[in-house]
């Protein structure tokens, strides 16, 4: 069967007539991006999320997911918690660990022009995100004795300007062979009338396919064989906007380790009732996520006796996931996680007109997958409590809540914390910077500024270390 025909067969007539419309390297362009389209999975999602809007169930068994609390409550969870970041130190000793980071997207929501990993975002020198990981991740290496490997998810969109970007910077004294660049799915993207929209007289218009294709792209890339290769058992997964969590937290990867976890989860308590986090939840025996939008008032507002929130967890996307879950999950060459639909306005090509056309309200729908959702197919899960103030400082917009404002606000506090616990005073309204290439805890910054006084700081002034 041709393409042509396949198209027609799944509802996609009108690319299949424009298709055969053309000629030549037009045609022949338009065939390639097609044959490599899943049209039955594309048809069976244009019925079920473009054509209706999805509704989530809310299953009957809801309830709120258990966690391991931070700081720990009794004497037998401190003892489990020493010996969680024991074995997490020795994971990082024998290079078992690996980092990987979702860095797909673009600045746009922060007016920048560029991959969302090269904004400018420390408080003092403006280093950028990827060069604030990279400097953790050295560290991370020197420290515990093993260099990381460090995995960097891409999308068709910035790949080439992430890789230049690294080049151009000698990949910010990392060795090239430990960073691995590997690129994100995409899906085509519908109209309402659950047509494929052309992104040009030549292109199909496509999006990315979310984090949840982080698993399935590791598979294709050969990532996850590269890892069996290289005894590297877990994974420590955060995205690329947000700076303040640890690139590989002993405690959480020993946790994940002895609970024999093949997906876990740091959870942030709420601070209330509708904040934008995802709901840990379980049905069925089995961890799940119900987003923010989706939970029912009733649930979202459901209090404990002693009047804190029932469902308190939230998820910041911070994760260890063990290569084997990845492995069996995608052993068939697919993962079919569930799509959630984005109603956007995406400029398209009018081939009766042959212009461009830029919508003013939405037009269009994106298809994406999220990577918490693997969470209900994984045998066991772990969720372990955060501090807020030393993971979760994500870089959304410009200004406000969740910005690249607040962002610098909060690392600048988390410095600042560690300056006085090392013995120095930070006055109020003093702006520092302490370089995660020579600190990434508490215990380097007392080493570090016991050897090296940072000496009197000046209130208003700025200051990096």
């Amino acid at each position: 069967m041709s393409i042509l025909d396949t198209l027609k067969q799944y509802g996609q007539t009108r690319l299949a007539d424009y298709i055969a419309s053309l000629t030549g390297e037009k045609q022949a362009k338009l065939i390639k991006q097609a044959e490599a389209v899943d049209w039955e999975e594309a048809a069976s999602l244009v019925r079920s999320h473009v054509l209706q809007k999805p509704v989530t169930a809310i299953p009957s068994d809801l309830a709120p997911a258990p966690f391991f609390p931070f700081p720990p409550k009794t004497e037998d969870q401190k003892e489990l918690y020493r010996k969680a970041r024991e074995k997490g130190i020795a994971l990082l000793r024998e290079g078992a660990v690996a980092a990987l980071t979702v860095a797909g997207g673009q600045g746009t929501r922060l007016g920048f022009d560029g991959p969302k990993g090269t904004y400018p975002i420390t408080p003092v020198l403006g280093k950028t995100l990827f060069q604030y990981f990279a400097e953790g991740i050295l560290r991370t290496g020197e420290k515990y004795g093993k260099p990381l490997h460090w995995f960097i998810m891409t999308s068709r969109m910035n790949d080439k300007a992430t890789r230049d970007f690294f080049q151009e910077h000698r990949f910010f004294g990392l060795n090239p062979d430990m960073v691995h660049f590997f690129t994100q799915g995409v899906m085509p993207v519908f109209g309402y009338d659950g047509q494929v929209l052309l992104e040009a007289e030549d292109a199909m218009s496509f999006s990315p396919d979310g984090h949840g294709g982080t698993l399935l792209a590791l598979k294709k890339s050969g990532a996850l064989e590269f890892l069996k290769q290289n005894q590297i058992r877990y994974l420590s997964y955060f995205q690329v906007d947000n700076p303040l969590v640890p690139v590989a937290d002993p405690l959480f990867i020993g946790l994940h380790a002895m609970e024999g976890s093949e997906m876990s989860c740091i959870m942030l308590a709420k601070t209330g009732p509708k904040e934008k986090l995802g709901n840990f939840c379980m049905t069925k025996g089995h961890l799940s996520i119900i987003e923010y939008s989706d939970m029912p008032d009733e649930l979202a507002e459901q209090r404990n006796p002693d009047g804190t929130l029932a469902y308190l967890a939230g998820s910041p996307a911070i994760h260890v996931i063990s290569r084997e879950f990845a492995e069996r999950l995608t052993a068939s060459g697919r993962l079919d996680l569930p799509r959630h639909r984005a109603d956007k306005k995406v400029a398209f090509y009018d081939a009766v007109s042959g212009k461009v056309v830029t919508p003013e309200t939405p037009n269009a729908v994106k298809l994406e997958a999220f990577i918490f959702d693997a969470l209900p197919l994984a045998e066991k899960t772990m969720i372990l409590e955060g501090v807020r103030t030393e993971c979760f400082a994500p870089t959304k917009n410009k200004t406000g809540v969740d910005s690249a404002e607040s962002c610098r606000a909060m690392l600048c506090a988390r410095d600042a914390r560690r300056l006085e616990l090392a013995g120095t005073k930070v006055p109020e309204g003093t702006l520092v910077e302490i370089s995660p290439r020579n600190v990434i805890d508490d215990e380097d910054a007392c080493t570090l500024f016991a050897a090296h006084p940072a000496g009197e700081l000046k209130q208003g002034e700025k200051y990096s270390f």
